[in-house]
This record gives structure tokens, sequence and C-alpha cells, in this order.
């Protein structure tokens, strides 16, 4: 990879953008890895230039001990992006990636003084609305059981053992982080939230998503897509469209 791809152990930047008005950084969800975004990047560039965020314990970062706390998560990733606060942040988060999304604007906000333009939060339920999982105490078939309820996982990667070896560390540290994860209904940023769900998501209902709506005093909106936890893989054009048109209309406004 080119310096422009790799800018530390946390970034990718498949389509570097000098030009691009807002950097869009765009987190995984529970054991995904930064190339899950790599067609967000092509579609958003040179617009936008957009930040994919690679946790340890996964592809090239399977050498690190995963993290299995929130605020540890949230913490770190900060940090890596204090460097890039030049032009004007947004970020994307699937699942995990949203609440992790909303840990670090909390600290941007707060330690920083820095106000992204919007979250847009997917695939998961606010902050506050907590259920009681435990898929980080399950053994090995049970967490793949998980990944395959969810269809969120390549086929092929289920059925290699070895594969699957290397990346079940990393799911089940995720899975421990997010699991464990508590929030407040008085937890809010001033940040926009937009929030997309799947209609049949089993993780996610239309009220549970609807409460990310008490976690910010800006702007809130919510769409909702045909489809379960992984929605955004049957409706890509339009999701491209809906953040591109948001970007856009935030930077102007800007």
């Amino acid at each position: 990879m080119t310096e422009n791809l790799v800018s530390s152990r946390w970034i990718r930047r498949y389509h570097p953008s000098e030009g691009g008005r807002v950097r869009l950084v765009c987190l995984p969800h529970a054991g995904g890895s930064a190339s899950f975004y790599f067609p967000m990047s092509q579609a958003l560039a040179p617009a936008s230039d957009v930040l994919s965020v690679q946790y340890p314990g996964r592809q090239d970062r399977r050498d690190e001990p995963g993290i299995t706390d929130m605020a540890t998560y949230a913490d770190a990733l900060t940090r890596e992006l204090l460097p890039w606060i030049d032009r004007p942040l947004a970020f994307f988060g699937h699942s995990m990636g949203a609440v992790l999304a909303f840990e670090v604007t909390r600290r941007l906000e707060r330690e920083h003084g820095v106000t992204p333009l919007r979250i847009f939060a997917s695939g998961r339920r606010a902050p506050s609305s907590h259920r009681h999982e435990t898929v980080h105490l399950r053994d090995d078939d049970g967490v793949v059981a998980e990944m395959r309820e969810l269809s969120g996982t390549d086929s092929r990667i289920l059925g290699d053992e070895e594969i699957l070896r290397m990346v079940l560390p990393a799911i089940r540290s995720d899975y421990t982080a997010i699991e464990n994860y508590r929030a407040t209904p008085g937890d809010r940023v001033s940040t926009p939230i937009t929030v997309l769900t799947g209609d049949a998501d089993p993780r996610t209902t239309r009220e549970e998503a609807q409460a990310w709506a008490q976690h910010t005093t800006g702007e809130f909106e919510i769409h909702c897509f045909a489809g379960g936890h992984f929605f955004l893989a049957n409706h890509q054009e339009a999701i491209m469209k809906l953040v591109s048109e948001g970007l856009t209309s935030d930077a102007r406004t800007h």
C-alpha cells in the first residue's frame, strides 16, 4: 500500500481527495474491517475525502490485541483523528461503528472544541437503548451462529476454518466492547444525527432507532430501508446518494 492509503495503523484512504471539502470517517461493524467501506470511498471521491477505519486485531493488524472496551476504542480513535481536523469531519458508522462514531464525537466536542458536520448512524439502536446480549460469552460455534444470522460475513470465510480462527478473536473482542457498553439518555452531542435502519433488523426496532433523537441537540432524521441488519448491501445506490447529498448540504452551510 502507498503512504496515501495507510497514514496510520487506524486510517485507510483508498481514494485520497486533497480537494474534498469534507472528511467522512467510516467505522465498521463488530468484526468488520476498513475494506468494508471501499465502495463508499470510491463512490464519494473526490467530493469527499473518505477515511476508513481499521480496528486492531484483523487483516494487517491481526497481530495486535483486540479492544474490549468502547471507551478505550473511542479514546484511541479520537487521538488518531486529531491530525485530520483541518477539514470538517463527518461520520458514517454501521452497527458497533455507529456507537463508536457517537462516542468519538462526544470527545471531539467536549475535549477539543470540534463539532462534526453529521453522524450517519446505521444499523444500530440508540446508545441508551440497552439489550442484555452475551454473544461474547458464547463458544466459537455460538459466535459463528450469530454471524450467520446477521448475514454480514462472507460465507467463504465462514467455511474456511483457518481464516475463521484468525478473525474470531477480533469478533469476540468487538462484541465484548459493544455488549458491555452503557449510555444514558443524558449523553448528547450537538452534531446532527441521521439514522439509517432496516425494517427487519433483528437487533434494532424502529422505536430503538428513533431513540437516537434524544442523543442530539441538533437536527435529527431517520430513514428506513427494506432488509435486515446488513440492509446496506441491497440499497447501496440510495445510501450513497443520501450520504453524498447530506455532506454536500452540510459543507455548503458550514
